[in-house]
């Protein structure tokens, strides 16, 4: 099973916000600014392993998105890690649910921009 840890570690933290930047910078990101909710399996990371697996939420979305991040001259060198799908789909395969955070203060938001939001709970699919 899967670790999803809401917290980046600190010895973690300047890789997170590497593979961060580079998200953002990307046309992945279509000109929207995400942040980190969450990182799983963090503790692979902190063993050594130049992979990290990020929730990553902007605009009205969250993915799952891998990078490899390794230190580089003055910098850090960020690859994304695209792996094939087990049924040759495009579409990312949902294996988690989004952090409990992950959409904090979206419903407020919505909730002045409408006069009533429907709420729709499809287990998988975020």
């Amino acid at each position: 099973m899967q670790d999803v840890s809401e917290n980046i570690p600190s010895d973690l933290q300047p890789r997170v916000e590497a593979a961060l930047a580079w998200f953002n910078a990307s046309v992945h990101a279509q000109k929207q600014s995400f942040g980190v909710t969450g990182i799983i399996d963090p503790d692979e990371a902190l063993s050594g392993s130049d992979e990290l697996h990020l929730i990553l939420c902007g605009g009205n979305r969250c993915e799952q998105r891998s990078f490899r991040v390794r230190e580089a001259i003055d910098s850090w060198s960020v690859e994304p890690i695209e792996k094939p799908e087990e049924d040759g789909s495009k579409r990312p395969l949902a294996k988690l649910d989004p952090p409990p955070g992950a959409r904090y203060g979206w419903i407020d938001r919505a909730l002045s921009q409408h006069s009533f939001v429907v709420l729709l709970f499809y287990r998988g699919f975020w």
